[in-house]
């Protein structure tokens, strides 16, 4: 089987960095990536925490309105 699409075409750390000149496009795009992942999972679950407190306001309104209905719902 062969395996050199295993080799790497860098002889050293500064090389792979610089990424053939384009390391300026290639690590800007992996940073972009990173950071809208980060922004996105931040803003899930600031989506999810605002609809758990809506949940649980409409879950005590409709005790309240239970409660001054005598108990029948």
């Amino acid at each position: 089987m062969d395996m050199s699409f295993l080799t790497l075409h860098w002889a050293t750390w500064d090389e792979f960095f610089a990424m053939g000149g384009y390391a300026l496009f290639v690590w800007g795009s992996f940073g972009a990536c990173v950071l809208l992942l980060l922004m996105e999972s931040l803003q899930a679950r600031g989506a999810w925490g605002k609809e758990l407190e809506d949940l649980r306001q409409a879950y005590e309104l409709d005790a309240d309105l239970a409660q001054r209905r005598g108990g029948r719902a």
